[in-house]
């Protein structure tokens, strides 16, 4: 019997693979748990419409994700940290004030587990840092340190 799954399974494929089940193994189940459905016509079109919409809106958010790191590849977020004796910093600047500081300075959301600093921004002075903005994006970030 042919089903086409409806979530991953470990041993037998993944979201939308068809595959081929005994009558018993499906009907006992990969049906009742809600695996799979059975492959018929009205199913592997449904799923032909819904792989062609996952790929629009992988494209669609493909193209979000280009459009932003051109506008991050524009922009400088200054971060202003405490300074002690001589110069010193108090600490470093973390994703976490980066990502607070570039939603306060121009208004754009980034998730701070996308921000990937190559050291620890512990002087003052001009960074590149890159935001991981989808796994075909990058995008350059220019962090500006500063004294409070």
């Amino acid at each position: 019997m042919k089903i086409i799954l409806l979530q991953d399974e470990k041993k037998l494929g993944k979201k939308g693979d068809i595959i081929e089940a005994s009558e018993g193994y499906a009907r006992n189940y990969l049906l009742p748990k809600k695996i799979g459905v059975e492959a018929t016509a009205q199913n592997m079109n449904d799923l032909k419409l819904h792989k062609a919409n996952d790929e629009k809106v992988a494209k669609e958010q493909l193209d979000a994700a280009k459009a932003l790191g051109e506008e991050l590849a524009t922009k400088q977020v200054v971060v202003k940290i405490k300074a002690g004796e001589g110069g010193k910093t108090f600490g470093s600047v973390s994703t976490k004030e980066i990502a607070a500081a570039l939603k306060e300075q121009h208004n754009i959301d980034i998730d701070k587990k996308k921000i990937q600093l190559p050291e620890a921004l512990k002087n003052f002075g001009g960074y590149e840092v890159t935001v991981k903005l989808h796994p075909q994006v990058s995008a350059k970030l220019q962090v500006k340190v500063t004294e409070a």
